[in-house]
């Protein structure tokens, strides 16, 4: 186990480069350390905070007044079948990386996002027609409020779009490993986003080489600026800074009246989910939009960016609210924040 620190500066760990101090900072190698490091801070009553790769997350300015557990373990086992089990510390992109070099599909499409495979199912990570609730056999915790470790089955995960169980219930569950059952095959699972198809030359529903559909992957990630590239300002950001609204049927009607003909994809139960980065183009913020030193992406309308890493998380946030703000007033539409705020709020 690491010595525990004080005073830490936690912008570094973070792809936003925002946070100010922890109180006390520890790094956790194995889960045995990290339920014993998250159970002895809430026997005495001192606040914790579970930091994986910082990457779907706002900290604030103050720090964090109480023990910041850096998740740091390490291990993938590769079983029959296509089963994959994944210690919390792994690097998602070098899992994926790895999926795809050993021929197991179903998260290819995934490829390029950073952060921990811990981060995965809490989140419900996403991207170009594929989630990890589709492929997540199982999921590992420590409860903290029965002090029990116990492995939850994808069917008590409350899996939704963008959204879990262990989100609606925020830091009750400390997730240490994740499970996935991956399909045994050198191609893809059926490619699910047009845009994907149509950088891979094929149809929906086709499948292509795993390493084809990586590659397209990165390409279109990083010419979004969502793959981290220390040369790149335009990735100090946290991804996707507001989620795709999806809309019942009387908020999409009125939606309509205000804006004829605008996108959407159609979903269960007569709901439409509508683009946000063409709600937020459409109500006057482009990309590379500044509020002093913080901007949308030159590339992305939906990253809010920390280009000179030189921002407070207060600046970020001001420019957060104003586009949310211009979206509501001119569309009737509130955007959700996707990252994690942490002493702070949208």
């Amino acid at each position: 186990m690491s010595d525990r620190l004080t005073g830490v500066r936690l912008a570094p760990y973070t792809t936003l480069r925002l946070g100010g101090p922890a109180r006390a900072f520890v790094s956790a190698g194995s889960q045995e350390e990290l339920v014993e490091l998250v159970a002895e801070a809430d026997r005495v009553g001192e606040p914790v905070l579970v930091l994986g790769g910082g990457s779907n997350l706002v900290l604030g300015d103050g720090g964090f007044p109480g023990l910041v557990v850096k998740v740091a373990s390490a291990g993938v086992e590769i079983g029959p079948a296509g089963r994959v089990t994944v210690q919390a510390g792994e690097d998602w992109d070098g899992l994926v990386a790895r999926c795809v070099a050993e021929g197991l599909s179903g998260v290819e499409c995934l490829s390029g996002i950073p952060g921990l495979v811990g981060s995965t199912p809490i989140q419900n990570v996403g991207a170009y027609g594929q989630e990890v609730a589709q492929t997540i056999s199982s999921v590992r915790v420590y409860d903290r409020v029965t002090g029990e470790t116990r492995d939850l089955p994808a069917a008590a995960c409350g899996f939704a779009y963008r959204d879990s169980a262990f989100k609606a219930d925020a830091g009750r569950h400390v997730v240490l490993t994740v499970t996935y059952d991956l399909a045994e095959s050198g191609v893809s699972g059926p490619v699910a986003y047009q845009e994907l198809a149509s950088v891979l030359g094929v149809e929906l529903g086709a499948r292509v080489p795993l390493a084809a559909a990586r590659a397209a992957v990165l390409g279109l990630r990083g010419g979004k600026g969502m793959v981290l590239d220390a040369g790149d300002p335009d990735t100090i950001s946290a991804g996707s800074f507001f989620t795709n609204p999806i809309l019942g049927a009387v908020e999409a009607a009125e939606l309509e009246l205000r804006a004829p003909g605008y996108p959407r994809w159609g979903m269960p139960g007569d709901r439409v989910k509508v683009p946000a980065a063409w709600l937020i183009e459409n109500a006057g913020y482009p990309k590379g939009y500044e509020r002093g030193p913080v901007r949308i992406s030159t590339k992305h309308t939906l990253a809010l960016t920390n280009p000179t890493g030189a921002a407070s998380a207060a600046e970020l946030l001001a420019l957060a609210r104003e586009v949310r703000d211009g979206v509501r007033e001119k569309f009737g539409v509130t955007l959700v924040n996707e990252p994690v705020m942490v002493g702070v709020s949208l």
